[in-house]
């Protein structure tokens, strides 16, 4: 997401900046001392914000009200770390000017905003934050994850669906069905075999493009583990997270209707 990438590079810029005007402040930075405390906790605390940012998987921005309760928490969050700095300076017996551990705990609350921003702007848009009274929900329509069983992955026509932009809504692969594709992959039967492959370049395609959201989920729904054939594990999955179905199996499509979940056959499409 290229808006992303330029906030990355604005809060680095700033960061930079803002450590230059303060090490060349002679009143804030009177000895080395100060300097160095100043330029070394504001570039490792921007540094590591960037590189948590960067290693946190792809999400998206789900609404604008969530950028302003990201920017309250971070300010929370830094008014929590501050006595932390205190501590810390007074575990070390850090001789620093008091001008000095301000910028300190400026850095650290531009920081920690900018962290806690970025990961609401990568929030699904399934996800919900909620606060008493305040609720970022989810959109009833456009939003509801497609819930991909084997049969469509091994299909293929999925990701030229995806791709056309015919479908707005993230894509979930459970995590029992990815297993069942490896299985099929590792079948001794060479037809088996073969589809197997196939439906795993498929979701690799899917998930080396940037432009789609897919995702392996492995979070655990009660009761599943309970069940033992596949089909009634992603009717329970879909019935959980409120997902679509997104199949080829014919059989599969008539007991998830009977259970009242909504089914994407691709055949019927």
């Amino acid at each position: 997401m290229l808006a992303l990438w330029i906030f990355r590079g604005v809060f680095f810029c700033l960061i930079v900046i803002s450590l230059i005007l303060f090490v060349s402040d002679k009143t804030i930075s009177a000895s080395d001392v100060d300097s160095w405390a100043i330029g070394g906790s504001g570039l490792f605390l921007a540094f590591t914000v960037l590189l948590i940012d960067i290693l946190t998987p792809k999400k998206k921005l789900g609404a604008l009200a969530g950028v302003f309760f990201g920017l309250l928490v971070g300010v929370l969050i830094s008014v929590v770390l501050t006595p932390v700095v205190d501590f810390l300076i007074q575990g070390y017996r850090l001789q620093l000017l008091p001008e000095t551990v301000g910028i300190i705990k400026y850095l650290m609350g531009m920081c920690v905003c900018f962290l806690i921003i970025t990961i609401v702007m990568r929030t699904k848009d399934d996800v919900r934050f909620v606060v008493p009274y305040v609720e970022f929900a989810k959109q009833t329509k456009g939003s509801r994850p497609l819930v991909l069983d084997t049969s469509v992955i091994i299909d293929g026509r999925i990701a030229d669906l995806y791709q056309s932009k015919l479908f707005d809504a993230p894509m979930v692969v459970p995590r029992f069905v990815l297993n069942e594709l490896q299985l099929i992959a590792d079948s001794p039967d060479k037809l088996k075999r073969n589809r197997g492959r196939r439906g795993l370049d498929i979701l690799n395609r899917l998930r080396k493009d940037s432009d789609v959201d897919i995702e392996i989920d492995d979070e655990p729904v009660p009761g599943l583990e309970q069940l033992h054939g596949v089909d009634q594990k992603l009717v329970l999955f879909c019935k959980h997270f409120d997902g679509r179905l997104a199949t080829t199996d014919y059989n599969l499509t008539k007991v998830a209707q009977v259970r009242e979940v909504d089914v994407l056959n691709l055949n019927d499409l």
